[in-house]
């Protein structure tokens, strides 16, 4: 059998793959990135959540330094997104834009995406940069606090948002996507001891107005310091069905405690294996990934310089 290109393949360059590559990079094996350049992490315009920045930092500045540490001890990045991946005799073979190559092992890294709500992609974007968009409260709820914010969403997962940043703020709206609430007696019962309004839909974002965004519902315009998306997301598993990679129950890619998946060599991290949205977690699970990938090589071929 002809050598293989690389030792891993990475897809996605979010910090659960950065953090692999860095790692692996200095385990002295070969690895190529491969990152369409949509990291949700690059949405951040700041956190103050990442341990070691006291300040906050953004999350382009945090993937750009990531992005250097790894280069620095050799690895190589491509933006681009794979569109193709197969097993093949000894790993597996990927293509991507104008690239291809063949692995021994590969890592994936790839997200999901979250659900937006019903607005203009620029006003979306615009509200995102300045803080009137958020979409993880376990990371930026302390920025919300005693503000005025609204939750978009219904049912059981928008009551548990809604509910959560109750811890931050006491004036909270819950804002139903589509018509009417569709809620449990249980569920309007935490709410109403929580002091938590609901406004039926449908929602839509119009505007921002100096530092508030504004949601049009059926019973007419709120506006508040901030809004979150409570609407869920949806996990990038389709090169892992192209490899034949086994979800889990909430369609996530399922592993084992070392981020291994049931395809031999195939390995996955970040919050494509749990949604999570975390950046320390991302961080961990790249860490447990580039480790188990450099010690499960070696049972195979003994690594030497």
């Amino acid at each position: 059998m002809s050598e293989l290109d690389l030792d891993c393949l990475i897809v996605g360059g979010g910090p659960a793959g950065l953090t692999a590559a860095i790692y692996l990079a200095r385990f002295h094996l070969s690895l190529q990135v491969v990152d369409a350049g949509r990291s949700r992490a690059s949405w951040i315009p700041c956190t103050r959540n990442v341990p070691g920045f006291p300040d906050g930092i953004s999350g382009d500045e945090l993937l750009r330094r990531m992005r250097e540490q790894a280069e620095k001890y050799g690895a190589a990045f491509s933006q681009s997104r794979v569109t193709r991946l197969d097993r093949i005799e000894g790993g597996f073979s990927a293509e991507w834009g104008q690239g291809c190559a063949t692995a021994r092992t590969v890592l994936l890294a790839t997200g999901v995406r979250n659900r937006r709500p019903a607005m203009d992609e620029e006003l979306h974007d615009e509200a995102l940069a300045r803080g009137l968009i958020r979409y993880c409260p376990i990371c930026d709820g302390y920025e919300v606090t005693d503000k005025k914010v609204g939750v978009i969403g219904s049912g059981s997962h928008g009551v548990a948002e809604a509910i959560f940043l109750r811890g931050f703020t006491a004036d909270i709206t819950l804002i139903a996507p589509d018509k009417t609430h569709q809620l449990r007696r249980e569920d309007r019962q935490k709410l109403d001891e929580l002091g938590i309004c609901t406004v039926d839909g449908p929602s839509r974002g119009v505007a921002v107005q100096q530092d508030c965004i504004v949601v049009e519902t059926a019973d007419g315009f709120h506006a508040f310091d901030s809004v979150y998306p409570a609407l869920g997301s949806d996990t990038h598993t389709e090169l892992a069905g192209q490899l034949g990679v086994a979800l889990n129950e909430t369609d996530c890619i399922a592993i084992d405690a070392h981020q291994r998946t049931n395809v031999p060599g195939a390995y996955a991290a970040g919050d494509v294996v749990i949604g999570l949205d975390q950046i320390s977690n991302a961080m961990g699970d790249g860490g447990v990934a580039a480790t188990t990938i450099r010690n499960d090589l070696a049972k195979l071929r003994p690594l030497k310089r």
